[in-house]
């Protein structure tokens, strides 16, 4: 944990040291690119979770009770395809922003 915290201070220190010691100041550093590949690795690695979750506590109950399988089946797809949406409008919210 300690390793993940020293990490992410190394980043944000070389994220914002390149605007401060900059020599001149007209020159205008585009960080949006950076914001995008933040942005969709968060929300896709989420849902990715959200979504092993999901189907893993679906197996768990096939296994305890197989007779639910056609009710169980259903709500599943429903919600992987939400957990999904979720992903695709991080997405456009993503691209919207940028351009």
């Amino acid at each position: 944990m300690r390793k993940l915290q020293y990490l992410f201070m190394t980043l944000a220190a070389l994220c914002f040291a390149m605007p401060a010691f900059a020599q001149s100041g007209s020159a205008v550093i585009d960080m949006a690119p950076i914001g995008v590949g933040l942005g969709m690795g968060i929300a896709a690695g989420f849902c990715g979770l959200g979504q092993g979750i999901a189907v893993g506590q679906t197996t768990g109950a096939l296994a305890r009770n197989p007779g639910t399988r056609a009710a169980l089946m259903t709500f599943m797809i429903i919600g992987l395809a939400f957990i999904e949406s979720l992903t695709l409008f991080t997405f456009a919210m993503i691209i919207i922003k940028v351009k």
